[in-house]
Order: structure tokens, then C-alpha cells, then sequence
């Protein structure tokens, strides 16, 4: 299970003394467990891959303030904290495939128009799941809708 592995490598950078992974390892943990305690269930392994995809996105939408404010040093971590992160989650989508699996939804769905974007949105996520982010679907859904 994730949750092992997770506190398996917590205690191997531990060991190794390799902060910034030990770090970025007890946030993803205490994001988990702090959802398993608010609603008081044992989260599946899908579920920790929504919340790792959550606390990936958070630090890509928080370069570019660091960017703008000429903090290159942070940019730098929150990019090293980005690459652990992603060693969870499922290999990502090209905007490629991504646009092939929104062309079929768009299909199944029957969409014809920007209008039945949130019925696209929906499906596509539902498909798709953490193996890409938000924007790049709607990207995708916007460009095949137009």
C-alpha cells in the first residue's frame, strides 16, 4: 500500500539524512492523515493519489509567485520537492494523449458545442484521474470544443 511505502521512505531519508525528501514526505503524510481524521476513514490508495496529484499542483501554482518576486532559490526547491512528489503518482499524460482521450469522451459524451464543457470535464477527469492535471484537460477540451 502507498502508506507504507510513504513511511518507508520517510524512515529511509531519515537515515540517509536527506531533509528535503524527509520533508516533502511528512507534508504528504499529514495531508493524508488529516483527511483521514476529518472524515474518519481509511483513505484507498486512489484517494493518496489525489491528494499527492493536490499537493503537487499547489507547488507548481506557487512558482510562478516565486518567479515574480525573483526567488529563484525557491523555485528550485519547491521544483526538487515537485520531482519527489511525482515519484508517486502515475506516469502523466502527454497533451497528446490527453487530447485522444478527450476526443473519445467528446464521443461518448456526445458534446457538439463549448457548451457542454462541464459534461466533458467531468468524464474526462473520471478517465484520466491523476495521470494529468486539470488545466491540461481543459486545455484539451477547449481546443477539441472550439
Amino acid at each position: 500500500m502507498l502508506k507504507e511505502k510513504l513511511l518507508e521512505d520517510l524512515k529511509n531519508s531519515m537515515k540517509t539524512k536527506n531533509e528535503l525528501r524527509k520533508n516533502v514526505v511528512q507534508m504528504v503524510r499529514a495531508a493524508i492523515l488529516q483527511v483521514e481524521k476529518d472524515k474518519h476513514i481509511e483513505l484507498t490508495d486512489e484517494q493518496i493519489i489525489e491528494i499527492m496529484a493536490k499537493e503537487a499542483k499547489k507547488r507548481k501554482d506557487s512558482i510562478t509567485d516565486y518567479e515574480k518576486g525573483g526567488r529563484q532559490d525557491l523555485v528550485e526547491k519547491i521544483n526538487e520537492e515537485i520531482k519527489i512528489i511525482e515519484e508517486y503518482l502515475p506516469k502523466q499524460l502527454s497533451k497528446e494523449e490527453v487530447k485522444g482521450i478527450v476526443a473519445e469522451v467528446i464521443k461518448e459524451v456526445g458534446a457538439t458545442s463549448i457548451k457542454d464543457m462541464g459534461n466533458v470535464m467531468k468524464a474526462a477527469k473520471e478517465k484520466i484521474g491523476a495521470a494529468s492535471d486539470g488545466r491540461t484537460i481543459n486545455e484539451a477540451v477547449k481546443e477539441l470544443l472550439n
